[in-house]
């Protein structure tokens, strides 16, 4: 006899599976469509960002300096006066789709400040990407540096970036050596980044040297990567386990400077340095200065501007290579300008060694950050003819930054010096 019961369950059982399979054939159909939307959407927002860096006007220089690339494979600018820098950091162009209207503001605010300014050199201290998906709409990297990257060529200024933290997280498409040989390419001839020594810690250790028409260098341009966290985790980027710059770079600056002294009468040139990540000194000094009722020490002499950060203030590395010291006894960098904290704006000495937060750009990364705006802007670096420098903080919003869309309106909070907490 032939059984109806065990023919019902197999038929149940196939419909069973056919009513999962088309479940799941939906969830994927879904999941492709959205994917796929987005995709296009990211696309259409990078053209249009990129549109936006074409259609900006070059900048008008009576007399651009344009740098050569000497026979010991350094950039080199040839001057008897003063020689410009602009520092710019944090930049944090999402390029995704979640990000068109605040990325609008930071290209906007770049340009009209280069513009206006007309620096011989812009150098970028890091955090020019900010692929974080929840906040951009996108994990690919290397879009927001391919857009940054074409504003600057349109411009037609030279410029030289090191990366930082968020410039290639860990689960970003794209890695450092990916977009540095982006940033070397031909279709980039006014950025002068150089990925380094392939051997050594981080993309893009170089030097940029400024020298006056006997050919004495005037003022070297350290540019060094300080990596991003102290391994791959998600873990260390969930808890900003910052990383700092590594002994065998510290020992490439070190024999670096000892072959520009070779090359410049036996004397080691005066220099300055940028990077991403602050130095563990730069917390010990505004520690100092915090403890002594915010006024000067024996080694912390203030010049300007607030630490607007809460919490630990300085978020340096728990980390210290030695770096810091390896400047006093060489003597050579008399000052280190880096980004990372973005409220963060100050100046002072310490040891001698004037360490500068720059002013920031960053619309997007912190929640509310674009309505605020005591904290955006640009530093203005002087290279003096004599080896010596100054530096000032140049606040976006001022009358003299023209841009070509509207200025978007801001408050200009009043930042207050934190204390860091226990």
């Amino acid at each position: 006899m032939y059984d109806t019961t065990v023919k019902g369950k197999k038929s149940k059982g196939k419909r069973a599976l056919k009513v999962i399979g088309i479940i799941l054939l939906v969830f994927v159909l879904l999941i492709a469509l959205v994917a796929g939307g987005v995709t296009v959407t990211n696309a259409v927002t990078v053209s249009s960002e990129k549109n936006f860096a074409k259609s900006v006007a070059p900048v008008e220089y009576e007399a651009q300096l344009e740098p050569t690339l000497d026979g010991n494979g350094f950039y080199t600018f040839v001057t008897d006066g003063d020689f410009k820098v602009m520092q710019l950091t944090d930049i944090h162009i999402g390029a995704g789709f979640m990000s068109t209207k605040k990325d609008s503001m930071a290209l906007n605010a770049v340009a009209a400040m280069i513009t206006a300014e007309k620096p011989d050199l812009v150098c970028v201290s890091g955090d020019i990407a900010f692929p974080i998906p929840y906040q951009a709409g996108t994990i690919n990297n290397k879009t927001a540096a391919s857009v940054f990257a074409e504003l600057m060529e349109q411009l037609g200024v030279y410029w030289a970036p090191v990366f930082g933290n968020h410039d290639t997280e860990a689960f970003s498409y794209y890695t450092r050596a990916d977009i540095g040989e982006m940033y070397e390419s031909d279709k980039y001839p006014h950025c002068l980044f150089q990925a380094g020594d392939p051997d050594v810690h981080g993309v893009g250790n170089y030097v940029i040297n400024v020298k006056n028409s006997a050919g004495t260098i005037t003022q070297s341009i350290f540019m060094i990567d300080s990596n991003d966290y102290v391994d791959t985790s998600l873990k260390s980027t969930i808890n900003w386990v910052y990383d700092c710059i590594h002994t065998d770079q510290i020992d490439w600056y070190e024999d670096t400077l000892y072959a520009l002294a070779e090359q410049n009468g036996g004397n080691i040139p005066k220099s300055i340095a940028f990077f991403h990540i602050p130095v563990v000194e730069m917390k010990d000094a505004w520690n100092e200065y915090c403890a002594n009722g915010f006024a000067d020490t024996e080694n912390v002499q203030y010049v300007y501007g607030k630490a607007g950060e809460e919490g630990a203030v300085i978020y340096c590395s728990n980390l210290n290579n030695g770096f810091f010291d390896k400047v006093l006894e060489l003597g050579s960098t008399q000052g280190i300008f880096n980004g990372h904290d973005h409220l963060n704006n100050f100046s002072l000495f310490y040891k001698g060694v004037r360490m500068t937060y720059g002013m920031s750009i960053d619309y997007l990364a912190y929640s509310g950050i674009s309505t605020i705006g005591s904290q955006r802007g640009c530093t203005i670096i002087t290279l003096r003819p004599d080896g010596s420098f100054d530096c000032v903080p140049e606040n976006y919003y001022q009358e003299k930054y023209q841009p070509v869309n509207v200025k978007e309106t801001v408050t200009m909070q009043e930042m207050e010096n934190h204390v860091p907490e226990n």
